[in-house]
C-alpha cells in the first residue's frame, strides 16, 4: 500500500493507513465469540488454550474460529492469557480460604476464642 492510498483492502484501518478502534457491535461480537469459546473450553477442562493449542482446537476448533476472526489478534491473546491467570488466581484464594479456616479450628481446639 502506498502513502497516499485511497482504496484500502483492509477494513480495519483508516486512510491515513492508523487502525479503527473496534464500535460497540464489532467488541460485542467479540466478547460473544468469546464466552462461546471460553464455554467450549469449561465444558471439555480446558484451562490453557495456548499451551493446549492442539486440544483446544480439536475440541472448540469452531469456537476458536469464530473467536479468532470477531476479535483483534492482541484482544485474543489478552483474553487467552487472562482466563490462566484469573484460574490460577481463583485456585490461590481457594487455596488460602482452606489454610486459614484450618489455622483457625487449630487456634479454636487449642482454646483460642475470638471477641
Amino acid at each position: 500500500m502506498g502513502w497516499f492510498s485511497w482504496s484500502s483492502s483492509n477494513s480495519n484501518q483508516s486512510s491515513d493507513g492508523g487502525r479503527i478502534a473496534p464500535d460497540r457491535s464489532s467488541r460485542q461480537r467479540c466478547w460473544e465469540a468469546r464466552d462461546q469459546f471460553f464455554t467450549c473450553l469449561d465444558n471439555n477442562d480446558i484451562i490453557d488454550s495456548v499451551k493446549g493449542d492442539k486440544e483446544a482446537r480439536k475440541k472448540c476448533g469452531k469456537e476458536n474460529t469464530e473467536f479468532e476472526s470477531n476479535c483483534a489478534t492482541a484482544w485474543v491473546k489478552y483474553f487467552k492469557e487472562k482466563r490462566v491467570m484469573e484460574y490460577n488466581r481463583d485456585k490461590t484464594i481457594e487455596r488460602i480460604k482452606k489454610e486459614d479456616a484450618a489455622t483457625v479450628q487449630d487456634l479454636k481446639s487449642q482454646g483460642w476464642a475470638s471477641k
